[in-house]
């Protein structure tokens, strides 16, 4: 079994608002249950050691603006926390195993097509196309292992009304017909929808989403640069289309 975990970096806007956010971006990380324990492991023993007693947001390691509310990284200093981002990258970069999947949606070039009308949609087709490169990506596992892989999808929580649209739209995709549910044969279950910090995973995958979203917002690649050996790729070592998807295509 395989669990998909996805979060969100940057907001997927109105049409009127395209200027204020013109990327957004979904981030997966794919973890083995073998290897869920581990990583959880590893990210405790990376809490206590910075005496960490909450959960970690890619939003808190930016500097502490005066008057702002404490979270759980605000005792740590400038450099602990750079420290700590790295240490938390080789995490995600230490297991083989553990494949990244992201979606960068360009909200401008998204409006300009007949079918995205709002922010939902934008949210939508990006899941859309994050839970399709799950899918190949268990396909190609099972031709590799010569097994049936099933996965789960796991996200986190938003407004209520949002989460339960995104669940309906999941179904939707499962069952929307003959040729969907081939497209989705690994896929088992509904989709899991869990506070971020109760989730390991959606801690992790809401970094990589982060790192991601920094590069072309501020074209800045440190972070990415980081984890990039975990994205999945084709067999020639290809990261766009595979591990980084696009949206719309072409921009």
């Amino acid at each position: 079994m395989h669990l998909l975990f996805i979060d969100e970096s940057g907001t997927p806007p109105e049409h009127n608002k395209v200027i204020e956010q013109p990327f957004f971006v979904l981030g997966g990380i794919v973890i083995p249950e073998d290897i869920w324990a581990k990583i959880a492991g590893d990210l405790a023993r990376l809490k206590q050691l910075y005496k960490i007693a909450g959960e970690i947001k890619w939003r808190y390691f930016a500097p502490d603006r005066p008057g702002s509310k404490d979270h759980a990284l605000s005792h740590l200093s400038a450099l602990d926390k750079e420290d700590l981002r790295t240490r938390l990258y080789q995490i995600v970069s230490a297991y083989r195993s553990v494949r990244l999947i992201c979606v960068v949606v360009n909200t401008e070039a998204a409006f300009k097509l007949a079918y995205i009308h709002n922010g939902d949609d934008l949210y939508w087709y990006a899941y859309k196309q994050l839970t399709e490169r799950f899918q190949y990506y268990l396909q190609d596992l099972e031709r590799t292992v010569g097994q049936k892989l099933n996965g789960i999808v796991v996200c986190d929580h938003r407004a209520p009304k949002d989460d339960a649209r995104l669940r309906e739209l999941h179904h939707k995709l499962m069952t929307g017909g003959k040729n969907t549910i081939s497209a989705y044969g690994n896929l088992i279950e509904g989709l899991f929808i869990a506070p971020s910090h109760l989730s390991v995973g959606i801690q992790l995958a809401d970094m990589v989403a982060g790192a991601v979203f920094r590069v072309y917002r501020a074209k800045d690649n440190r972070f990415a640069e980081q984890i990039k050996g975990a994205f999945r790729t084709s067999p020639q070592g290809k990261i766009d289309g595979y591990g980084l998807v696009k949206f719309p295509k072409g921009w």
